[in-house]
């Protein structure tokens, strides 16, 4: 559990603002051992507080910049950025911890905006909301182009869920899922292969005595109407 940076009070689940002396928190750049503000005023634009971000460095086995907003704390990462920051944050997880899964699920956020969707900082175009991984909890805000927006304390979240093996978690479930694609692709030819084997040993309609007699005999009569 995290404590106030300011008073020290023990700060509970994600609150970015102590209960007690009313301290914005920067709860997710506290697993960073150093950052340094490179560029005080970024050509981005926060999509909460609209104002420029900030350029950071992270110092993680050399220059790691990420944006921030200085307001709301909130992080945008570019393409790739966010794995790259959890690969060298976290390390190796080899285990997955479910009832750990289960109490960062069950983090209960106190919601600081109403729910919508907001603008990417970059082409100024509303993001698309995606679940960050099975059981993480996180709403992130995603634009395909030009990369992923994190609210204050949802890095930490990630951070925990990730420690928890929830990326380990999610590639099971994808994996789960390609293995269930496929076992239906092979149910689906099987069922192609005996339909094929079986059209070739289907006998030929058989056509009855007196729906031959008929034939003469309907011809006969369109040849009296038309004629």
């Amino acid at each position: 559990m995290a404590n106030c940076i300011n008073c020290g009070a023990a700060l509970t689940g994600t609150l970015l603002v102590c209960e007690y002396c009313k301290t914005r928190q920067d709860v997710d750049l506290s697993v960073v051992h150093r950052f340094t503000v490179e560029n005080p005023r970024s050509p981005r634009i926060c999509p909460r507080c609209h104002v420029p971000l900030q350029t950071v460095d992270l110092h993680l086995q050399g220059k790691f910049l990420i944006e921030r907003c200085p307001r709301c704390l909130g992080l945008f990462f570019d393409p790739g950025e966010l794995e790259a920051l959890l690969e060298k944050a976290v390390g190796n997880v080899h285990a997955i911890d479910p009832q750990r899964l289960n109490e960062v699920q069950s983090v209960k956020r106190r919601e600081e905006y109403p729910l919508a969707y907001i603008d990417c900082p970059v082409c100024r175009k509303l993001m698309n909301r995606v679940n960050f991984g099975p059981r993480s909890g996180v709403i992130a805000d995603w634009c395909r182009a030009h990369g992923m927006w994190l609210d204050g304390g949802e890095l930490r979240q990630i951070l925990e869920w990730t420690k928890a093996g929830g990326g380990l978690a999610s590639k099971q479930a994808e994996l789960d899922k390609a293995k269930l694609e496929l076992e239906e692709e092979k149910k689906k030819l099987q069922f192609r292969q005996v339909d094929a084997a079986l059209s070739h040993h289907r006998p030929e309609p058989e056509i009855r005595d007196f729906e031959i007699d008929l034939l003469p005999m309907i011809g006969r009569l369109l040849k009296k109407i038309f004629h």
